[in-house]
């Protein structure tokens, strides 16, 4: 059985995209999905709870900055999901 967690289609674009690489910020991942903040945040407080997504909250300066990975959980689960997904579809 699919992920439900993962398997919403923005939930998914995002564990996608965070599964490319180490941590990326969140005006990137945002405009790299083309989502709104608000329904970003929305899915990735979801992932969080889970325990699929780190979100790291930071200062660059006097500017806050939010930076977003996948956790060792969060990578293993969207890697099972991927896997079962193909063994869906071949």
């Amino acid at each position: 059985m699919l992920d439900p967690v993962i398997h919403a289609q923005a939930r998914l674009r995002i564990m996608a995209t965070l599964a490319k690489g180490d941590e990326l910020s969140f005006p990137r991942l945002r405009s790299t999905l083309d989502m709104t903040a608000g329904n970003l945040s929305t899915h990735l407080s979801k992932l969080e709870g889970a325990g699929y997504v780190r979100i790291n909250k930071t200062f660059r300066g006097r500017t806050p900055a939010t930076y977003l990975s996948l956790t060792t959980q969060g990578r293993r689960a969207f890697e099972d999901y991927v896997v079962q997904l193909r063994a869906m579809l071949g």
